[in-house]
């Protein structure tokens, strides 16, 4: 198996089987062996009834009883994977699953430990309302600051691993929500793989000027608790 796919949904409506068959018409355009694994985050909405009958052999489903974030969905499909590749592709469509083509072509010829999305890339195509650029920008000040990564672009939904990489991160990951992302570059780099390729991608929807408070705690509080919990690792090394 060259790639394992997952792709996490929490009440998508129709659009899930629509960016499930676009996913499989562009690994099928690659060449490569694969399979994909869409994971219901405790969605309530039955979409998982919508790939009934979708690729048989290569579209399989998992249910979680309770919605409990992205990340937990994502680890859940991941450890069923069996790619030389893993990663995952949001399901809400706004990444065109058509440009897994480019990202598959990037990892299966160079084998970087990651292959990652960015809206930082010269090349991207995304508009973003100005409260929201300033918002990402604040955020990635914040990350340099905590972490010291170079990567631009933490948080865009569309990513791939190679299987080494991601069965040595696995193990220490604790997020489950937004910072998911994060965690896995900062993991990535504390333990060595820090060969990563960053590809421009394109937004076929505008993004929503509106972040809700709560949701902005929550990513501040996640993120912090990152940095808490890395630090402290870095001290008990050191010491030991």
């Amino acid at each position: 198996m060259d790639i394992s796919l997952v792709i996490p949904f929490y009440n998508p409506g129709p659009v899930l089987r629509t960016t499930v068959e676009r996913s499989v018409a562009a690994l099928r355009e690659t060449g490569a062996a694969f399979e994909v694994i869409a994971v219901s985050d405790g969605s309530t909405d039955g979409s998982e009834a919508s790939l009934v009958g979708v690729a048989p052999g290569i579209v399989s489903t998992l249910i979680t009883s309770s919605n409990r974030g992205k990340g937990h969905a994502i680890r859940m499909g991941l450890s069923q994977a069996s790619g030389h590749f893993v990663g995952f592709l949001d399901a809400d469509g706004d990444i065109p699953p058509e440009q897994l083509v480019d990202f598959v072509g990037v990892a299966l010829s160079e084998e970087p430990a990651i292959v990652f999305g960015s809206k930082r890339h010269p090349h991207s195509e995304v508009v973003v309302p100005p409260i929201r650029l300033l918002y990402t920008w604040g955020y990635r000040g914040l990350v340099r600051v905590l972490f010291h990564l170079s990567v631009p672009d933490t948080q865009t939904g569309i990513k791939l691993v190679r299987e080494d990489a991601w069965s040595a991160i696995a193990p220490r990951m604790k997020e489950e929500r937004f910072a998911f992302d994060l965690e896995l570059f900062v993991l990535a780099r504390e333990l060595g793989f820090e060969s990563i390729r960053e590809l421009p991608v394109r937004l076929d929807k505008r993004y929503s000027s509106t972040i809700s408070l709560r949701t902005t705690r929550s990513i501040l509080w996640d993120t912090l608790k990152i940095a808490w919990r890395h630090r402290k690792a870095g001290r008990a090394l050191r010491q030991g």
